[in-house]
């Protein structure tokens, strides 16, 4: 019906020569019959336009009744905020997302606004391009007579800590050895108190609710030496209150993490041999009174969390190619379960997790598995499939305007939460051409997400220590128990980037 009414209109014009053709035609006795003038025709003519005009109104008129309730349903069915929106506008962001054109200047609008009022799983966070301002920032931090790995770090605000070591000059072995470790608490750039260690060099802490607790090992120059693990616990004034080794019966062991259980103990997670997991119970006052030891194999201990009465534990193998391997693990260090996030099309690489609101966060991020297998290690893997183009054209020099693109097209930052009965993790945001960050909690409660945002790039074939290296500038989200996201800042911090 529709074509035959777009055919007819087509042919008004000529219908109504026709017409006038016909009327010439016939004879006088039928001629009296016509109309006495063209006005008659032309009027008869102009009926006939009417109503075609009227008939294709008609149409278009239930074509777009049925558009705008096609985008009605549409905006329900995906939650999306209609708030303020015309009829027109509304079509126009249904129209723009449903054929994947997002192009429309009013979607992004739309989508930010719905993210912060639903808690919906699998929303992409858009998020705004390197400004050129920004780009010269970095550029000139990642080009300044600094180290590279320096050159990109930012002070923390607010109460943070820190530590360092202090080096001597053995006669005996003829180079420098440990001499002591120092633990520093800062506000800003401010220093509050130093703990010097020369027990144990310091590797990393854990903040508790009165303090902090320190661990490393032994310092050792040779294979054949022994490196127990060591902790001691300082208060929030800088006080030393107690130091331990851990005697486990391993001439090799680390801790990975040390949690602060809901009565004021600590659960210590440490790798023993490099083929045990071993979870050791402490009291307060750091005294031990568990221990348990399981064997995993040559997995790494890459992060841990309280999860529920128990606690889940990141494993990880750089031979494997394994970075989101989570196992669940009761009080007593029994490993319950083990499950793996991971795509047929993408590698996975988890960052970090926090326990909040009896789930589990991963900030995680995902990069494209190249069309072969990569067997190397993590940061050839991550960059295959660049670098498997840029080898295959040739190309030894690139600008960082043309590489930043592409680097940033192959990384995705990912919050994904663990269902607390299951514990296996779904995606929950996702925000393109970043990397997963840091997970903390503010002072108010909410979840804070930072996501390193690739600004700008170098690449360097033949550097030993990276083949492509930048800077990021770091956004923060902020989301509520729910989990819909609440703010969204950019930080003015920035992050090292180096693969």
């Amino acid at each position: 019906m529709e074509q035959k009414l777009r055919d007819a209109a087509s042919r008004l014009p000529e219908a109504a020569l026709e017409f006038d053709a016909i009327c010439a035609s016939v004879p006088e006795k039928q001629a009296n019959a016509r109309p006495k003038s063209r006005r008659t025709a032309a009027a008869i003519a102009a009926g006939f336009l009417l109503l075609i005009s009227v008939s294709l109104g008609t149409y278009v008129y239930a074509a777009e009744a049925k558009e705008y309730d096609a985008a009605v349903q549409f905006f329900d069915e995906y939650k999306l905020s209609a708030e303020g929106l015309s009829r027109g506008e509304i079509k126009s962001v249904y129209r723009d997302i449903s054929t994947n054109a997002f192009t429309y200047s009013g979607t992004a609008d739309v989508l930010e606004r719905s993210l912060t009022t639903h808690g919906v799983d699998g929303y992409e966070i858009l998020q705004e391009n390197p400004s050129p301002a920004d780009m010269e920032q970095l550029w000139i931090a990642m080009n300044s007579v600094s180290p590279p790995w320096a050159a990109t770090q930012t002070q923390p605000e607010g109460i943070h800590y820190q530590y360092r070591y202090d080096y001597k000059e053995d006669p005996d072995l003829g180079f420098e050895i440990h001499d002591r470790s120092y633990l520093e608490k800062y506000d800003g750039e401010s220093l509050l108190w130093s703990v010097s260690l020369t027990e144990f060099q310091i590797f990393g802490y854990s903040t508790v609710s009165d303090g902090v607790i320190a661990y490393g090992e032994t310092p050792t120059w040779s294979s054949t030496q022994p490196s127990p693990a060591w902790m001691a616990k300082i208060d929030a004034n800088g006080k030393l209150l107690w130091m331990r080794k851990l005697d486990h019966g391993f001439s090799d062991e680390y801790i990975a993490a040390i949690l602060e259980n809901a009565d004021g103990s600590y659960a210590v997670i440490s790798r023993g041999e490099l083929e045990y997991f071993c979870l050791s119970q402490y009291t307060a006052r750091g005294k031990e009174t568990h221990f348990q030891k399981t064997e995993v194999g040559n997995y790494g201990i890459w992060d841990a969390a309280r999860f529920g009465d128990g606690y889940i534990v990141q494993l990880g193998s750089y031979l494997s190619g394994e970075h989101a391997r989570i196992v669940k693990v009761d009080y007593e260090g029994n490993i319950t379960d083990s499950f793996s996030y991971s795509g047929e099309d993408a590698y996975y690489f988890i960052t970090d997790m926090i326990e909040y609101d009896g789930r589990i966060y991963l900030s995680a991020y995902a990069v494209p598995k190249p069309e072969l297998e990569d067997p190397g290690f993590a940061g050839r893997r991550e960059i295959a499939g660049i670098l498997d183009y840029l080898f295959a054209h040739d190309i030894w020099e690139i600008s960082s305007e043309e590489l930043t693109p592409m680097v940033r097209a192959n990384y995705t930052a990912i919050l994904m939460v663990c269902d607390p009965s299951a514990g296996v993790p779904q995606e929950f945001y996702s925000v393109k051409g970043s990397l997963g960050g840091a997970l903390a909690l503010s002072e108010t409660g909410s979840l804070l997400w930072d996501v390193e945002s690739i600004a700008d790039t170098v690449y360097s074939p033949m550097t030993s220590a990276y083949t492509i290296r930048g800077s990021c500038s770091v956004f923060r989200y902020t989301f509520d128990r729910s989990g819909a996201l609440l703010s969204q800042e950019k930080t003015g911090e920035t992050a090292e980037f180096s693969r």
